[in-house]
Parts: structure tokens; C-alpha cells; sequence
């Protein structure tokens, strides 16, 4: 079974096509970038690595899945002679709701559920819908399904996801936390214990995805129990750009000295605080660490401190929700390639049974990692995620079980 794998943006849309049946091989993958806007251009990689690119106007996201279409079956950079060689399309979602707690086969009525799902994800579901509509458009047979980043929270208990607001708030409005990365969570916990011969239904499992978007996941008996990210992204951690944890009375009070609405407001937790907000430099964790140890700038050292902080305050307080820890891992794009930032957040944690080995730890980027001791009670380890096998994975046995 060939699966291709979408996940649009705005403006932009990530691909990947699998042959599930070879090993879950990857035959292409790229990224189609600019749509709308000047510039448009389709980055495409082949299976032997080789890179290219075209350029030209792609008005809309229908547009750019033709294009993309031209690329996979063209003779000289395609890896398929027809398009019906695809067998199945995934997407990724962001926001399922309460209305979706697996990943779905998407028929009309679980696209018009999604639909009626922007009004909580109203900046990432329609771009999801967009792509949805033009594989719907190019290829009307071929079958798709929504992999959801909110899925895997749906185990959460109800103490863990309600707010203290008034009840009927929540029954008008479905405001509650939901969480995000569940894809990225379910697995690297899943595949993180089977490399450790274990399996991560028998495990306390502490999962912290760390990126510019970032959350932390805690999983019992193979089940998200909490997660740091609520209603929206918001929630939680500090992040590139995005504030985290912030009290509303701060909100309130800032709109009002500053003179500022709502979608002033809206930018400014999401766009402008975080990493950037508080140092002023960058909200990439690499000019942070640049500008902090060899600069000696004090408020890109702050970030720093501030965001390992959070990390191992989320880390506590998952420990004793979960009544212990078994494993701990860490992926994303920080969480993956940042030893030093590991470090910060691993030290101290022997009261929790964690022995930090810093050797272990020392130059791991972007690989399957053990970096706490041999004879440590907690395993800590590195494990890059990989969202689009996920969503691959689900299709396929979605599609499957249809037949």
C-alpha cells in the first residue's frame, strides 16, 4: 500500500509518500512553500536523497497538490508511473475535539465534523480542510483519513481536563483542555520502550517534546493522563514565540495600560512573547545559546533559565501525577539536537531516581539515545519523532480494515 501524507499550512504543504508494504519505505518527500504568495516554490526530495526545486506561481492549495501530482509521476523526478498508485491519503488535523478520540476515515460527515471544529482551531484546521478538499477534488476515489493532534489527550480524566470556570461555559462553548503533539507523544513513548524491550502499557512514561512549539505528556498504562498544552497551543511551556502559562489577570491588565483589543492581544501571547519576548534576540534556541555562553547576554540567558525551569517544573509535577517514572524522553527539534539544554533540565532529578549520565548525553543529535546510567532507577532518553509515519501507520490501518 502506497500512502501519501499531507500536512497543510496557510501556505504551505508538507508531504511524504510511503510504500507501507517495503518497510514503510519513504519514496519522496518535500515541501511546497509560498502558496499565494511571490515565490511559490516546491522543494522535493527523491529516495536516493537527491533535492530539487521548481519554481513558479501556485495560486491555492488545489494548485499545488497538481503541481505536486506532476512531480511524483514525471518521468525524470517521480516515483510513480500513475496517480492511482496512491492507495490512500493522510492528513494531519490539528483539532478533533470531543468528537473524534481515534483517528478517522473521511467521509462527509466526519469532514463537515471537522468544519464545525474551526471555531476552536481557527487558524489551523482550515488550511487541514484546504488540503482535504483538493485531494477530494484530484482524486475523488482514493480514500483519506484525519489523524488528529488531539486524539491521544482524549484519555485524559475530567479533573485533569476541565477548567475552574463556570460549568455551563463548558457545556456551551466545549471549553476544556484538549492538548496538542498527541501524535508526536503516542510515539515516541510507544517505540522509545519498545527500544528499551518494554512495553509502554506497563510504564510511567514522561514524554517532552520540545520545539519552538513545545508540551510535555504524561502517560499511564499507555494513556495520556495530562499534557501541558490546553485549549489552545497556548498553554503550558514557554516556547519560541508563545508565552505559556501566563495569568489571565496579566492579560486583562496589559489590554488595559497598553490600550490593546483582542487580536492585539492574540498576537502578543502567541507571536511575540516566549523565547523572543523575553530575551529580545531570537526565538530560535541556537542564536539563544550563541548570544547567552558566548556573548554573555543576560536576558537570552534568562530565556534559557526560564524555559528549563518550566521544563523540569512540568517534569515534578507529572512525576507525582503519575506516582512515580519509569522513562523520559525527549524529541522535537530542541529535545532531539539540544545536549546542553538536556543537561539543565536532567540535573538534580536523583530524588526521582534519574541518574544523568552527561558522557552518554554529550554531542547526541537527532538519534536513539540512552543518556541516563546503567544504574539508574528512571531511564532518560533521546528519540526523534516521527508524526508522518504515524499518520501513515493509521491510514493504512484505517484503509485496511475497510476492505
Amino acid at each position: 500500500m502506497k500512502v501519501l501524507v499531507i500536512n497543510c499550512g496557510s501556505s504551505s504543504i508538507k508531504y511524504q509518500l510511503f510504500n507501507m508494504d517495503e518497510n514503510e519505505r519513504v519514496l519522496a518527500s518535500g515541501l511546497v512553500d509560498k502558496i499565494g504568495l511571490k515565490g511559490s516554490v516546491i522543494k522535493h526530495k527523491k529516495e536516493n536523497g537527491e533535492k530539487v526545486e521548481f519554481e513558479g506561481d501556485i495560486l491555492d492549495h488545489q494548485s499545488g497538490i497538481g503541481f505536486l501530482f506532476g512531480i511524483l509521476t514525471s518521468e525524470k523526478h517521480g516515483c510513480l508511473s500513475r496517480l492511482d498508485e496512491i492507495d490512500a491519503v493522510g492528513h494531519r488535523v490539528a483539532h478533533g475535539g470531543e468528537s473524534f478520540k481515534t483517528s478517522a476515515f473521511l467521509d462527509d460527515d466526519a469532514i463537515k465534523k471537522i468544519e464545525d471544529l474551526i471555531v476552536l482551531a481557527p487558524l489551523h484546521n482550515p488550511p487541514n480542510l484546504k488540503g482535504i478538499y483538493a485531494i477530494k477534488a484530484h482524486l475523488p476515489n482514493t480514500p483519506q483519513v484525519a489523524v488528529f493532534d488531539t486524539t491521544f489527550h482524549q484519555s485524559m480524566p475530567e479533573h485533569s481536563y476541565m477548567y475552574a470556570i463556570p460549568y455551563s461555559l463548558y457545556e456551551k462553548y466545549r471549553i476544556r483542555r484538549y492538548g496538542f503533539h498527541g501524535t508526536s507523544h503516542r510515539f515516541v513513548a510507544k517505540h522509545a520502550a519498545e527500544e528499551l524491550g518494554k512495553n509502554f502499557e506497563d510504564l510511567k512514561i514522561i514524554t517532552c517534546h520540545l520545539g519552538n512549539g513545545a508540551s510535555i505528556c504524561a502517560i499511564k498504562d499507555g494513556k495520556s493522563m495530562d499534557t501541558s498544552m490546553g485549549f489552545t497551543p497556548v498553554e503550558g511551556l514557554i516556547m519560541g514565540t508563545r508565552c505559556g502559562d501566563l495569568d489571565i489577570g496579566a492579560v486583562t491588565y496589559i489590554m488595559q495600560k497598553e490600550e490593546i483589543g483582542f487580536n492585539q492581544a492574540n498576537t502578543l501571547i502567541n507571536k511575540h512573547s516566549g523565547m523572543l519576548g523575553v530575551s529580545g534576540v531570537s526565538s530560535d534556541m541556537r542564536d539563544l545559546e550563541e548570544a547567552a555562553w558566548e556573548k554573555k547576554d543576560h536576558r537570552a540567558q534568562l530565556a534559557l533559565d526560564m524555559f528549563a525551569y518550566r521544563v523540569r517544573k512540568y517534569i515534578g509535577s507529572y512525576a507525582a501525577v503519575l506516582g512515580g517514572l519509569d522513562l523520559l524522553i525527549f524529541t522535537g527539534g530542541i529535545g532531539e539536537n539540544g545536549p546542553e539544554i538536556r543537561e539543565i533540565i536532567c540535573k538534580d532529578f536523583e530524588y526521582l531516581g534519574l541518574q544523568f549520565a552527561q558522557e552518554k548525553n554529550d554531542r547526541v543529535r537527532g538519534k536513539i539515545k540512552v543518556i541516563s546510567s546503567d544504574d539508574s532507577n528512571v531511564t532518560a532518553m533521546v528519540y526523534p519523532t516521527n508524526e508522518e509515519l504515524v499518520i501513515a501507520q493509521d491510514t493504512a490501518e484505517i484503509v485496511n480494515s475497510m476492505k
